[in-house]
């Protein structure tokens, strides 16, 4: 049997990096967007929620297993901000027009950012992405994958790789910005490579045949 994982975004360098960083279970990653699904609302102050909300919402459309990725950038100097609305941190502050493609939005939310920390001397940031994966809309026991990428914003952009504030986060281990590491490396140390590590250990234990939950792709 196929093992299908609906993934309850529509970003397809997202997609590609979390197909990439889950492929030792053999899963295949498929948008909610091709699946006819629509967005689900995000009104929660916490990533774990909205996640959560993704997930179960893709879930009960679909009809089948899905994760959801919630993520964003949090900056120590700004309370945390942009936080849960990393996403939109330009839309919000009417930087930019809603509904614009991605690339014109990540541009906006980098230069609102940047505008933003000019006055700062506090630069550490860090990325964090929960992952959340349910069996079915109603699951109890969602299975909950969390991990945080730490650096220092940098003062202008660096770097072609990655997408949204990749080029503005330099690590000083690698001297480099995130969007200056080579694909491969960053999967290997992203945030979001952290939480699919802990999500893949956390699928083989609790969904996995014989774990004492049943494999969801063989529910009856």
């Amino acid at each position: 049997m196929s093992k299908i994982l609906i993934l309850a975004s529509n970003n397809a360098k997202k997609l590609k990096e979390l197909q990439a960083l889950m492929a030792p279970l053999n899963v295949t990653l498929v948008t909610q967007g091709s699946l006819g699904i629509s967005e689900a609302e995000e009104p929660h102050i916490t990533f774990v929620e909205n996640a959560l909300a993704k997930a179960r919402h893709a879930a009960r459309e679909g009809q089948s297993p899905a994760i959801a990725d919630d993520s964003g950038l949090c900056v120590r100097a700004l309370g945390g901000a942009p936080g849960v609305r990393s996403a939109r941190y330009a839309v919000d502050a009417g930087r930019i027009a809603d509904g614009l493609d991605r690339e014109h939005i990540d541009a906006a939310n980098n230069a609102w950012l940047l505008d933003q920390m000019q006055a700062q001397t506090d630069r550490h940031a860090h990325f964090i992405c929960v992952l959340v994966a349910v069996r079915h809309a109603d699951d109890p026991e969602p299975l909950i994958a969390q991990g945080t990428w730490a650096g220092e914003l940098l003062n202008q952009q660096q770097g072609e790789h990655g997408f949204g504030y990749d080029p503005l986060l330099w690590l000083p281990a690698y001297s480099q910005s995130a969007a200056q590491l080579a694909p491969e490396v960053k999967n290997g140390i992203s945030h979001r490579a952290q939480a699919c590590e802990s999500m893949l250990t956390l699928m083989r234990e609790q969904w996995a045949p014989g774990a004492g939950s049943l494999w969801p792709w063989q529910r009856t």
